[in-house]
């Protein structure tokens, strides 16, 4: 497979916590919110991929039950929201408003 985040493919990511992964897939999220935003699919489907990635390399990395079903649940209303019909009816601001509490859990944390 061809990461973009190649740094934390190799092995870094396993080394940060739950929620900073989390964080960090928000952020990636956010980027894709902002880029569709401005009407630019391009940078918006990047990020998108991007955040998948990630969510990817959080899967394999988790173990127990209830946050891979979190994961897997998440990973198919992004791919809903962004490529698909938003089945699910979420909003700019739902999906904000759910990372934004991890992002706050990770910098509080540190």
């Amino acid at each position: 497979m061809n990461y973009q985040h190649k740094n934390l493919a190799a092995g870094r990511w396993k080394e940060l916590s739950f929620v900073e992964q989390m964080a960090n897939i928000g952020s990636e999220v956010e980027r894709a919110l902002n880029w569709q935003a401005k009407h630019n699919e391009d940078y918006c489907q990047q990020a998108f991929e991007r955040s998948l990635e990630l969510i990817d390399l959080t899967l394999d990395s988790v173990k127990s039950f209830p946050r891979l079903k979190e994961l897997c649940r998440l990973r198919e209303a992004l791919a809903e929201y962004f490529s698909g019909t938003n089945q699910f009816k979420f909003t700019e601001t739902s999906l904000r408003n759910y990372f934004s509490n991890f992002l706050y859990a990770a910098r509080r944390n540190q």
